[in-house]
């Protein structure tokens, strides 16, 4: 399984939020770029990143901090001789232009969530287009996904969301239980190992990894890949020992 380390990001900072909520935002860093080398020193070689700015209004306001913090974690990787790192962006990618752009400039996935849900020839075109450089973020809240920075809530069911994705072709769904994110209290165990005996997709699981038994037991599911977010910033979790434990 990877591991993938988060940078939430929040008018050019680190922040995380407490179960989806912008009003309850913890700021961690003022400077996203040397977090993402602290990422690859630790071991890591994917870095998960979020606009939550563009995932509440489908801009990109924090597309240069992205930039900056690709061009940190490539060059740590280099000096690490780990070649080049692996960063995927979501929030606020909603057309054509916003995809070429971030991925011509050298980001390695975008991450397609409202789009994905509202605009299903995007999502046709990018995967089409880009292949295995798309992935679609799933966000749940009470069994129905959740779109615009998970302020609303749309009529399918995660299962039922999940497939439709697959008969798409998309190669890489990123779930996460809102109800879990930043909570601190365990990850939906129950969730992904459902959808890792329905799908044959690459599955990434996000919110409320908290500590090494969520990520033992996630990789012993066979799950792809777990994003850390919260816990590495507490201290809760150490990212060398998650990255060890889940090879």
């Amino acid at each position: 399984m990877l591991i993938y380390p988060a940078i939430d990001l929040y008018e050019g900072k680190a922040v995380r939020l407490y179960k989806g909520n912008y009003d309850e935002m913890t700021v961690y860093s003022e400077r996203p770029p040397e977090i993402a080398k602290d990422f690859v020193s630790a071991g890591a070689t994917r870095i998960h990143v979020v606009d939550l700015e563009g995932a509440k209004d489908g801009t990109t306001p924090n597309y240069d901090v992205v930039c900056d913090i690709k061009n940190a974690a490539d060059l740590a990787a280099r000096e690490a001789g780990l070649g080049v790192s692996f960063v995927e962006i979501g929030g606020g990618i909603r057309d054509d232009e916003t995809v070429s752009r971030y991925l011509d400039t050298g980001i390695d996935r975008v991450i397609l969530g409202t789009a994905a849900v509202n605009d299903t020839e995007f999502l046709r075109r990018s995967v089409k287009d880009y292949g295995n450089r798309i992935a679609v973020g799933i966000d749940v809240r009470d069994g129905y996904v959740a779109v615009k920075g998970w302020t609303e809530l749309t009529k399918y069911g995660l299962e039922e969301f999940c497939h439709m994705m697959q008969d798409e072709g998309v190669h890489t769904l990123i779930c996460t239980d809102i109800s879990r994110d930043g909570a601190m209290r365990g990850t939906n165990r129950e969730m992904y190992q459902k959808l890792s005996e329905s799908l044959d997709i690459d599955i990434v699981a996000s919110g409320g990894v908290s500590s090494m038994d969520d990520v033992k037991a996630l990789s012993a599911l066979g799950i792809h890949g777990a994003i850390i977010g919260k816990a590495y910033y507490t201290g809760t979790i150490n990212l060398a020992d998650a990255v060890s434990a889940a090879k």
